[in-house]
């Protein structure tokens, strides 16, 4: 007997239907003799129905308040799974992410897990019960009130679940069959990848790859859980993502990624001097303002230019504390560009080949895209581009690093 965690998104449960046709999924996987513990999102487009009725009131709702108003799309689809499953027959039990133990800090809507108490969990286990969970959710350590673990936090949420509960397996499952070379609706022959390590998702989905949210990776990759990435559609095998095998390094460039959702900040006239830094970006990390790449201009005449992304839904946030840290820091003022993305390469195989960010910087002048900023890492270099030129961007790199019928090895984004 395996213990199995599934989580399945908002477009696996977007009608009853689909909610219907998840609990046969998951009443097939008890049949085999598993226990199983399920994560859900809320049902497709209820986050945004819920962000667009607060924002009929006010444009900068209350964080706390967000997060109790938000928490209820995934109570709802989970409780409804739930009532499905026992309509068939099949012991179930729906848990709140309080219910099932989770504890995180008071960053309202971008909250971080501390601990996994789980013991509800584990008792429905125990009675042969299937546990369903809302994902994306916790309640704060301190003050007792709800908190949401940010987009994409369902992923976090069952992932963490599998570590707490040492589940063999974590499957993620989605409207796409698995993790791609691009994104198939940009690049259709972008190839299905059957296997990719841990540390090319981790830089894939923080470039804007969405198949899966970031952290749900580095919780993965820290505690040695298999993720399996697969269509609730199909039965298709997905993506593993495992950990690296050197038979992986034989492949440059596995895949290419873009995110769209990316503002520019630029502060101008910054005295050169030794703490700027500090003043500047202290209370930018202190609004729970996640920031990207950094590009400090060389200093003349005692100042200097400070650009910085941050990502596009941040940036309203971000504009209020610029307001109120600029004058202080004797700079001459910022300005704002959301009008860019990121395009980004990654692969295992760049640590040990050089020029492979040379090439992509050859193949988009070739195509006539200005960068305005560059970063890299061992097995990532990312460019910040003019978001009407994306589409183009990932065409070309596509092409240029794997070709038609994937010649270069595994695959990207999802």
């Amino acid at each position: 007997m395996a213990l199995v965690v599934q989580k399945y998104g908002g477009t696996s449960v977007g009608t009853v239907e689909k909610i219907k046709s998840v609990a046969r999924r998951v009443a097939k996987t008890k049949d085999a003799g598993n226990d199983v513990v399920v994560v859900i999102s809320a049902m497709a487009g209820e986050t945004d129905r819920l962000i667009s009725l607060a924002k009929e009131i006010t444009e900068m709702p209350d964080e706390r308040e967000m997060d109790m108003l938000l928490s209820s799309g995934e109570r709802v689809s989970s409780a409804l799974l739930a009532i499905t499953l026992k309509a068939m027959d099949y012991p179930a039990r729906s848990f709140t992410g309080r219910q099932a133990g989770f504890i995180t800090d008071g960053v309202h809507t971008k909250a971080r897990i501390k601990k996994i108490e789980a013991q509800q969990v584990r008792d429905a286990l125990a009675r042969g019960e299937i546990a369903v969970v809302a994902g994306f959710q916790g309640v704060d350590e301190l003050s007792h009130d709800v908190t949401t673990l940010g987009r994409g936090g369902s992923d976090t949420t069952a992932v963490a679940l599998a570590a707490a509960l040492q589940a063999d397996v974590c499957e993620i499952y989605t409207d796409v069959e698995g993790v791609y070379t691009a994104d198939p609706r940009i690049v259709p022959h972008a190839r299905k990848l059957d296997r990719v390590c841990f540390e090319e998702m981790m830089e894939m989905a923080s470039a804007g790859a969405k198949v899966l949210q970031v952290r749900s990776v580095e919780m993965g990759m820290k505690y040695g859980i298999p993720i399996h990435v697969r269509s609730t559609f199909t039965d298709k095998e997905g993506t593993m993502v495992v950990p690296f095998s050197e038979e992986m390094e034989a492949v440059l460039v596995s895949g290419v990624t873009h995110d769209k959702n990316q503002a520019k900040i630029t502060v101008m006239g910054v005295p050169d001097r030794p703490g700027i830094a500090k003043a500047l970006f202290t209370p930018i990390a202190d609004a729970a303002i996640n920031v990207d790449m950094i590009i400090q201009n060389v200093s003349q005449d005692g100042l200097t230019d400070i650009s910085f992304t941050v990502a596009r839904t941040d940036l309203p946030k971000a504009i209020e504390v610029m307001k109120e840290v600029v004058p202080t820091l004797g700079a001459k003022g910022f300005t704002t560009n959301a009008d860019i993305a990121k395009v980004s390469i990654v692969g295992v195989g760049m640590r040990s080949h050089p020029g492979v960010a040379a090439k992509m910087f050859e193949t988009l002048a070739n195509e006539g895209i200005n960068i305005l900023m560059i970063s890299t890492s061992e097995i990532k270099v990312s460019c910040v581009i003019e978001d009407k030129y994306t589409e183009l961007a990932v065409r070309a790199l596509h092409d240029a690093f794997i070709g038609e019928r994937g010649s270069s090895g595994k695959g990207e984004e999802g």
